[in-house]
């Protein structure tokens, strides 16, 4: 049985984290593997802190948690998830229960040649100027990045192991798109599945704020030099592998 570390990042969730543990504590639980999980909490103001403090010290075995002091943006809690897992398989979920998590559990096991990459149908409820955004990101992963995905910037599964050898550089949101560019280039087959994606019950989408997007700006003009250097290490990798046969 595939073990799991799933992550929960929070950002003034304070109406939904709750809930969004408990549902991800039980699917986990009927799966009857070792698992655990990880609050993610990036210096919320409206007592998110509290509740995951909380269930931290309610579940200690199977429960981390970490607290920015100041926030530091999706990316930072991303990475946070990432670099603190030691289960098989990896995913991070929002606080904000929009991701309904029993969409993972016909993948409670995959191959590690294969990545889980859901996928949202476009949002009709965001403003112009998300969906301008939005749509310009898939024409940079398109474009290049060499990316086919539907939806870069949704929930994924992964195996920890690649994910953690990967030497990830980025550290804002566009750490999704340099992931999937590197499986990509290691020849992994993202699995697309068609996600629903629930309506927002409590606060604010933070996405698409101008504190996110200058972070996500900032890191694109390096993304693209990344993810050539990365072709190059593999590419010279591949040769010297040749060679000592």
């Amino acid at each position: 049985m595939q073990s799991w570390s799933i992550g929960i990042i929070c950002f003034n969730e304070l109406g939904t984290i709750q809930n969004v543990f408990d549902d991800v504590h039980k699917m986990l639980s009927d799966f009857e593997c070792e698992f655990e999980i990880i609050l993610v909490d990036d210096a919320s103001t409206d007592g998110s802190t509290e509740i995951i403090q909380n269930i931290a010290n309610q579940f200690p075995n199977n429960v981390k948690s970490v607290c920015h002091e100041i926030n530091k943006g999706i990316g930072a809690s991303i990475r946070d998830v990432y670099f603190n897992a030691d289960k098989d398989n990896l995913v991070f979920v929002p606080g904000d229960g929009q991701f309904d998590v029993n969409e993972l559990i016909p993948f409670k096991e995959f191959d590690d040649k294969n990545y889980i990459c859901f996928y949202r149908e476009e949002n009709q409820s965001y403003s112009l100027f998300r969906n301008t955004l939005s749509y310009l990101n898939k024409l940079f992963n398109k474009g290049l990045l060499g990316l086919e995905l539907k939806d870069v910037n949704w929930v994924k599964a992964y195996k920890t192991a690649i994910i953690q050898k990967l030497d990830l550089k980025i550290h804002s949101s566009a750490i999704e798109s340099e992931i999937c560019a590197k499986l990509n280039i290691l020849k992994l087959e993202p699995v697309q599945v068609k996600s629903n994606y629930l309506p927002r019950t409590y606060g604010e989408s933070k996405g698409a704020s101008l504190t996110n997007m200058l972070r996500v700006g900032k890191e694109l003009l390096n993304l693209f030099f990344i993810i050539s250097k990365f072709k190059v290490k593999k590419k010279q990798a591949d040769k010297t592998l040749l060679a000592t046969k």
